[in-house]
């Protein structure tokens, strides 16, 4: 169980230091913002829906490795998906990081399965996840007035 645990680490570790899907993205017509006041982790989610799928996810904020290595594994996870599909995969996640209990495949979100032991940190773990949510909930938006013409 050492080496799946160090496996685990490792993919935190990486997903922190080398996020993916990290910045604005112009073409987004969903955004919201999350932040964890009590630990200070700031998230910002920008997604292209295209029908009813994700067509494209980043994440933009700051904050522990926990938020930004939970945030870029999402946006790899969600992209692709329904927001059906995407509540259904935060629900998975939330059991993992408050039970520590994984399912039966190993998958990368068990590599957040350690953080039920650290109460706190759940919500740095969720963080994105609930600012994805939000953002599949809003309302669409419309590309910014100055980018074709004036009022």
């Amino acid at each position: 169980m050492s080496d799946l645990t160090e496996l685990y680490q490792q993919v935190i570790l990486d997903h922190n230091r080398r996020p993916r899907n990290r910045g604005r993205l112009p073409v987004a017509n969903r955004v919201a913002h999350g932040d964890n006041p009590t630990c200070g982790d700031q998230c910002s989610v920008f997604l292209r829906l295209d029908g009813d799928r994700i067509a494209e996810i980043t994440f933009d904020g700051q904050g522990c490795a926990i938020s930004q290595a939970s945030a870029s594994l999402m946006t790899t996870l969600l992209k692709g998906g329904t927001a059906p599909e995407a509540k259904e995969l935060y629900d998975q996640f939330h059991r993992i990081v408050t039970t520590g209990e994984t399912p039966d495949e190993i998958s990368d979100l068990a590599a957040f399965a350690g953080v039920h032991a650290f109460p706190a940190r759940i919500k740095c773990a969720t963080l994105g996840w609930h600012t994805a949510l939000e953002a599949l909930r809003s309302p669409p938006i419309t590309p910014a007035a100055g980018a074709g013409g004036g009022a």
